[in-house]
């Protein structure tokens, strides 16, 4: 049963409380997500004090439990990885390989590239609306506040849903090409951002013979490929005989989401509000 409407009493007073809601609330909300948001931004800069502003870099150990095939060292500088050092046992003749970044290359987690810029356009949607801004109606605050929680989102997003990528993909990535001694052919690496870690992963491949008489699929796009995925690149044919998977975390990654989850239920309480005051029958706001 639809709600009656408000007498000329009520409808004062919510007029009132309505008019205090947009010019003295909503900014009080914009603040407090301006300075939770631009915590996040810094926490994907990490300058070093007295540096001028310099980004420091992070050593990272990567591990697993329940296997020693891959050990590695991995420096992170903001968004890229600057240095890597892979140790990587053979498991058909335990022969160690080991495999570093040459000085001369880097490389950039994507990830971590777009979710800092959706944080920062999420900034610059709040900061158009300076405190003598003036908002008129509630559907205003409600635009405002969708067009933020998109881009906090979307920076979520990044973070926690890493690109399916095919192993071709994988094996024509620069990210091959960046290692001295050169990797061998049968080796490839993936690095990427899952959540609040820092993963690397390493496929170990069979060379699929041409009289073979195994059924051959290639495999789509995924995160992790499962030994027994086969794909062609360059004209030979592989098999994925093993995978390993280690990872490390980065605090600052899961700061950044924590303050990613405490921005959208501000965002989400605010609009809850404005929202609040359309259940009146014939009292419309926005």
């Amino acid at each position: 049963m639809a709600a009656a409407a408000a007498s000329p009493g009520e409808r004062a007073v919510l007029e009132e409380e309505f008019k205090w809601l947009l010019q003295e609330e909503v900014h009080a909300v914009l603040r407090q997500l301006q300075d939770i948001l631009k915590e996040a931004s810094h926490r994907f800069a990490l300058p070093t004090s007295g540096s001028g502003g310099a980004v420091k870099q992070e050593n990272f150990v990567l591990n697993t439990s329940g296997t020693d095939q891959v050990k590695g060292v991995m420096t992170l500088q903001g968004d890229a990885l600057c240095q890597a050092d892979v140790n990587l046992k053979m498991p058909r003749n335990n022969q160690l390989l080991h495999f570093a970044f040459r000085e001369d290359k880097q490389w950039k987690l994507q990830q971590i590239q777009d979710a800092r810029n959706h944080v920062n356009q999420a900034i610059y949607l709040l900061m158009n609306r300076d405190v003598n801004y003036q908002f008129k109606t509630g559907l205003e605050v409600l635009k405002l506040m969708d067009a933020v929680m998109l881009q906090l989102s979307r920076a979520r997003n990044r973070l926690t849903t890493p690109a399916t990528l095919t192993l071709p993909e994988i094996a024509s990535s620069g990210l091959t090409k960046m290692f001295t001694p050169a990797l061998p052919p049968d080796i490839l690496v993936n690095f990427y951002i899952n959540l609040n870690k820092l993963c690397l992963t390493v496929y170990q491949l069979h060379v699929l013979q041409p009289s073979t008489t195994k059924n051959f699929k290639p495999a789509g796009g995924s995160v992790l490929h499962n030994p027994g995925a086969t794909f062609e690149f360059g004209s030979q044919r592989y098999e994925v005989s093993h995978v390993h998977k280690v990872e490390c975390v980065v605090p600052w990654l899961n700061d950044a989401l924590v303050f990613f989850t405490v921005s959208l239920q501000l965002c989400q309480q605010l609009k809850d509000k404005i929202s609040v005051f359309s259940s009146y029958w014939n009292y419309r706001p926005y």
